[in-house]
Formats: C-alpha cells, sequence, structure tokens
C-alpha cells in the first residue's frame, strides 16, 4: 500500500505540472486550483513584505530549529514577500497531515529547504521556515500528521505513527516539489533538509528510506533510535525518581558540574571550563558524598548511586548487553528534564505508553531492562528508528551529509551518534571513503541543538551548500559562544575522531590557537 501511495503522489505531481510549465511566475492564488489525488491545498495567499503574525495556537515556533538563531513567538519579523501555501496531505483514509510551503516572490535561490521538527512534533516549524525564507530559499515544513506535543495521537491510530515516523515528510517532499515547479516555473536546482533532534532523525530517515529526496542533509542530534533514547531516560528515571532518597535537588546539579570538571576538564591540555572530549573522563561523584552528616554541599550516598548511574549506559541486567550510552560528564547542568522529575523525561514516557504498551496508564516504575526493552525492540521494526548504516543509495545520488552532536546534550545520548556514524564507517568501507560523503562534528559543552557553556552556534547550512554545491568538504566549522549577545570564545568544530587542540600559545578564547588533529 505505501508504494502504491507514494507512486500515486508522484504520478498527480507529473499530471498537473504542464499546465503551469511555460509560466515564468504565477499568481500565488492560482496554486488554490492546484491538485494531487491525495492532497488538497487549503489556502495559497500572497503575503507581503515584513512581518507575519503566526496562526493562533502557536507560540514556540522554533523550538527544535538548528542552532543559529533564538525563539520567537507570536511575530516573525524581516521576511520577503513571499507565497504562502497550506495543505492537507491523506495518503490513508486516517492520515490528515498539514504542511505550510512557503515560497519567496523575488529573492529566490533557486533552491529548496525543508525544515525539521522537534519532540512530537504536532505544529509547523515557522521560525525555521522564516530563517530559510530570510536565505533565499522556497522552504516547507509538516505538523507530522497530528496536533499537539504528546505521543497521545499514536494510540489506536498506526498509520498516524507511521505519518509521524517518515511518510509525512516524504509526503510534504514530494507535493513542496511539485508546487514549487508550478510557481516558478522551474524545479529546485538542489534540494536541501536541516533539522535538529526529531528533525535531525527525520533528515536521518529521508536520506535511508529516499535517498533521492535531498541533496544535502545536516541532521543534528538526531533521534536515530528512539527505542533505546527512552529506555535509557527509564534508566534515569528509576535510578533518580523511583526511590525519594535517590533524588538529587536540581540546586546540587551545579554542584556536580564544578566537581565533573575539574577532574576532566585537562585531559586536553587546556583548563577553558569545558571538557572537549568527554569519552575518557571517569569522574566518580563519591567525591562529593557527605561525611559530617550534613547534605547542603555534598551528596548523600543515595545520591551519589543515583549520579553514578546516570554516568552509565542502560543495561540488561540479565545479559550484561549495553542498551544506550550514558550521558557524559559536563552535561549536569541539563540534568532537569531527565533527573528533575517527578515523572520521566516526558516524550520517553509517551513512547512506552501509547507506542509499545498502548496503555495510558502504565506505569514507568515497574519497567523491566530485560524482557520489557526486548519487547520495545520488536515494536518498532524501522518505523520510527532511523538507524540503518546503509547510505550508499543517498552517496550515489551524490547526496551529503552533515551530523552534529554537542557533548552535554541530556535529551540524547551524543555517543548514540558517534556509534551510529562508526557503523556508517564501517558500512562504507572505511573512514576515507565514508569522508567525502559523510562528516560528523562533535560540540564540546554544547546541549539539546544549542545553549551550553560551549561554542554553540555555527552555521551547518552555508557548510552543507559550500560541500553539495562547490565541493568543499568541511575540514573544520568555526562556531562562536555568546555571552549578553557579544561573542567570547570562537573555536572550530573538528570531523570525528578529530578534536581541537590547543597550539599550547595564543589566546584560548580565539579559534586560531586550535589546530584539529
Amino acid at each position: 500500500m505505501t508504494s502504491r501511495i507514494n507512486r500515486l503522489a508522484t504520478a498527480g505531481a507529473v499530471l498537473f505540472l504542464p499546465l503551469f510549465a511555460n509560466a515564468a511566475s504565477l499568481p500565488c492564488e492560482t496554486l488554490a486550483k492546484f491538485a494531487f489525488p491525495d492532497a488538497s491545498i487549503t489556502l495559497a495567499q500572497s503575503v507581503p513584505a515584513g512581518e507575519f503574525m503566526l496562526p493562533a495556537g502557536i507560540s514556540d515556533p522554533g523550538r527544535m530549529a538548528a542552532p543559529s538563531g533564538g525563539r520567537l513567538a507570536g511575530t516573525l519579523k524581516e521576511l520577503p514577500s513571499f507565497c504562502r501555501v497550506a495543505a492537507t496531505l491523506k495518503p490513508t483514509s486516517d492520515s490528515d497531515i498539514k504542511v505550510e510551503i512557503w515560497m519567496p516572490d523575488t529573492t529566490w535561490n533557486g533552491k529548496y529547504e525543508a525544515v525539521g521538527n522537534g519532540g512530537w512534533a504536532g505544529s509547523i516549524s515557522y521560525a525555521s521556515m522564516a530563517e530559510a525564507l530570510r536565505n533565499g530559499y522556497a522552504t516547507s515544513s509538516t505538523d507530522t500528521g497530528h496536533r499537539g506535543a504528546t505521543g497521545s495521537f499514536a494510540l489506536g491510530h498506526p498509520e498516524k505513527l507511521i505519518d509521524f515516523a517518515w511518510r509525512s515528510e516524504h509526503e510534504m517532499t514530494l507535493k513542496a516539489k511539485a508546487l514549487i515547479k508550478a510557481f516558478y516555473g522551474d524545479a529546485p536546482k538542489l534540494s536541501y533538509w536541516i533539522g535538529c533532534s526529531s528533525g535531525g532523525k527525520q533528515g536521518l530517515k529521508e536520506a535511508q528510506r529516499f535517498p533521492d529526496d535531498y541533496d544535502g542533509v545536516a541532521a543534528g542530534a538526531p533521534v536515530l533510535n528512539w527505542t533505546h533514547r527512552s529506555i535509557e531516560a527509564l534508566w534515569v528515571a528509576q535510578a533518580a525518581l523511583k526511590d525519594p532518597a535517590s533524588y538529587i535537588p536540581p540546586e546540587k546539579y551545579p554542584l556536580i558540574h564544578q566537581a565533573a570538571i575539574a577532574a576532566c576538564d585537562q585531559r586536553d591540555g587546556l583548563k577553558d571550563g569545558i571538557i572537549g572530549d568527554p569519552d575518557g573522563c571517569r569522574f566518580d561523584p563519591a567525591t562529593l558524598e557527605c561525611k559530617d552528616g550534613g547534605d547542603q554541599q555534598c551528596l548523600t550516598h543515595p545520591q551519589v548511586e543515583a549520579a553514578r548511574k546516570i554516568y552509565t549506559p542502560a543495561q540488561n541486567p540479565r545479559t550484561g548487553e549495553q542498551l544506550s550510552p550514558r550521558f557524559e560528564p559536563g552535561s549536569e547542568l541539563g540534568w532537569r528534564p531527565i533527573a528533575g522529575g517527578p515523572e520521566p523525561f516526558a516524550a520517553a514516557n509517551d513512547y512506552f505508553k501509547y507506542v509499545v504498551f498502548r496503555d495510558p496508564n502504565w506505569n514507568w516504575r515497574g519497567f523491566n531492562f530485560d524482557s520489557d526493552a526486548a519487547l520495545a525492540d520488536q515494536v518498532d521494526d524501522g518505523t520510527i528508528n532511523a538507524t540503518s548504516a546503509d547510505l550508499k543509495r543517498f552517496v550515489a545520488h551524490q547526496g551529503k551529509l552533515i551530523l552534529y552532536h554537542g557533548w552535554t546534550d541530556t535529551n540524547i545520548t551524543p555517543q548514540a551518534t558517534v556509534d551510529y556514524f562508526e557503523r556508517v564507517v564501517e558500512q562504507m568501507g572505511g573512514a576515507q571513503q565514508t569522508a567525502q560523503s559523510v562528516r560528523l562534528f562533535m560540540v564540546p559543552g554544547m546541549n539539546h541543538c544549542g545553549g551550553g557553556e560551549g561554542p554553540n552556534t555555527f552555521n551547518m547550512v552555508s557548510t552543507l551548500e559550500r560541500w553539495v554545491e562547490d565541493g568543499k568538504a568541511p575540514d573544520q566549522v568555526l562556531a562562536t559562544h555568546l555571552t549578553g549577545g557579544k561573542v567570547d570564545r570562537t573555536r572550530p568544530l573538528c570531523p570525528y575522531p578529530q578534536t581541537a587542540q590547543y597550539r599550547g600559545t595564543g589566546d584560548p578564547n580565539d579559534a586560531a590557537s586550535f589546530i584539529c588533529k
């Protein structure tokens, strides 16, 4: 059924394109008559330059944008005039996928940029679309087939789960390209996917499943293994939240953080408040255990054990198999979503409630890391997870993939992206072959999709453009850290497994004082 639906969508686009093929540009409102066999245009509207008021109910449109801008709410500003098209896609009888396609009137660069979502999605990423539009792109986003940022939509709706997992993005891509060609009279010469978090996973899914959809993909902090990411979240929850004695108050996070930095900061040869490569850091929180009965500037023994578990990969207690990598030393200031309680990380809790056990009343406290973890693996047969390391078709299409991940991310374990990249290297026959098409950049001190104490602001879009369009593979990416809106640190991001190492002289806050090796 899926392949038939996809063929129909493509056929529908081709069927109607000749009606507009000779037009250099159409009035935007004309696109309201554009037809697809499994979709309907609900709005085709010319939007003047300046401000764009977001639809009612949208308050945080940029929550998972790539780390190149802040959050916006209410109004998007400084936009060029554009054609706004909204559509509803129904590849199945239970589908209700909302998409928007924005096309600049006079500033089009001839290219298309799709932008991803965060978490369970449930809304269109307007702020990320606005950024793409300002840069001259025709752009699109989807709500992935449901409204609201929880996983409850999946209960009893297997087709909606597929829409969320991959179908909405692919169907959006087909429709967007057809509408772009209709509006301009030309198809986009190049297509890019830009996303972080779930948006990163979406980009990987596109490269794995539909390798001809995009020429370049930037996938930040990808939730590539939703199942095992959720298992790790329950591992932390059972360690820190199940027993009240183990709970670590958030006001103690800075205490643990400073101790971790003190233990591992200088491993990279420079004391700068950042753990450059936490892989070899073996910080033991037992150094903070209370000695005199007080518990303000120290950790009780149960709190020490909880912290140790957070730093330990989730494991099957029967076989010893690792189920997920650990959260890294240096990430402590971001522990609140995973260990701050009273419930586990929400996206993970929803996954088990609505997808694995299909019971809204399911209680995480009884999760079994042997049998329940095995059940979770059986439930997702590749629907949501984007774990395939076979990118050969994407590479054959001359596609380029940039992965990036912050080492202090506490939404998604960063080592999971490293492990995936290493599997890609193995599949592609070695590091040299892989580097021609796929590169990974690990970001010291960066949290989930931005933020943190390290250099967390960089432009992966232009980096990807230079690689795809000019053949300039990124040997490093300049990253900055801002305080009060001013740059106070620059640092090169290096293609893994290289790291930025201090030359021994020069300003340690200047990227020129570092070399990738």
